[in-house]
């Protein structure tokens, strides 16, 4: 989960998505990969007294699963917490050699002994190391895109990074999927926000679109996604949705 501007829906997504594929009965980490931690605070995670979890992944290069944490927010999701140490891992990293790589190898170790459907990396809103890691880790990005004003801003400077990395690095890495979030269908904006960016990624766009909502924003502050918060509400049967097509474009992809 990418996206270098802040307040776009990114972190909500990440754990929601992760929620609903693990309601769905598939194997889900999440590793949080944002010092502030939201991703680790909405599914449970324990992470305010300095728990290990990604900073000791990546700086300790300490196994995974010494650290994942069972989330009790959803079935089959497990938590790689963050905390505000990972703030510091830009300068710890600096001059590490292979310093892109640490969190791929991590999780690569992990997968090799643990049967896990998803990988949900929850990117802080920069293009700094910790994302190069996601990017060089991950096969598929995925981009909320909130339904306002200057939603494409910045799109350009993050597919130059992406296709950096696909050319030094990860020639694997896709820019699979496109999630337009924070939709206002009583405005304007929201539909031709949402028309504008169907059309500049036309394939990556899913079909789900989420609702701008109170429960959304109110689920946080209780340490739960909206789909145990409120699951009947717009939000929680809008990411419910998101996550069983997220599901189906895997399937067909296998």
């Amino acid at each position: 989960m990418v996206n270098q501007k802040g307040g776009v829906g990114k972190t909500t997504t990440a754990v929601n998505l992760a929620a609903g594929l693990g309601f769905g009965g598939l194997s889900v980490l999440l590793v949080d990969l944002d010092p502030q931690g939201n991703a680790s605070t909405a599914v449970g995670g324990e992470h305010r007294n300095e728990e290990p979890g990604t900073y000791e992944v990546l700086i300790e290069q300490e196994n995974i699963a010494d650290h994942v944490q069972v989330s009790e927010e959803a079935p089959n999701l497990k938590v790689l917490v963050a905390t505000m140490d990972l703030a510091g891992a830009e300068i710890e990293l600096v001059s590490v050699v292979s310093r892109e790589t640490r969190l791929k190898r991590a999780i690569d170790a992990y997968l090799a002994d643990n049967d896990v459907d998803y990988v949900i990396i929850d990117c802080p809103p920069s293009l700094g190391i910790l994302t190069i890691n996601a990017f060089v880790a991950a096969a598929e990005l995925l981009i909320p895109i909130q339904c306002e004003y200057y939603a494409l801003e910045g799109l350009t400077q993050l597919q130059r990074s992406i296709s950096m990395v696909k050319a030094n690095i990860n020639p694997s890495l896709v820019l699979s999927t496109v999630l337009l979030t924070m939709y206002d269908g009583r405005t304007r904006l929201s539909s031709d926000v949402a028309e504008q960016v169907k059309q500049y990624f036309p394939e990556e766009t899913m079909e789900t679109i989420i609702p701008r909502s109170v429960r959304i924003a109110e689920a946080p502050s209780y340490g739960q996604t909206v789909i145990t918060y409120q699951p009947a509400s717009a939000g929680g049967q809008a990411y419910l949705a998101a996550a069983e097509e997220l599901a189906r474009r895997g399937a067909e992809q296998d």
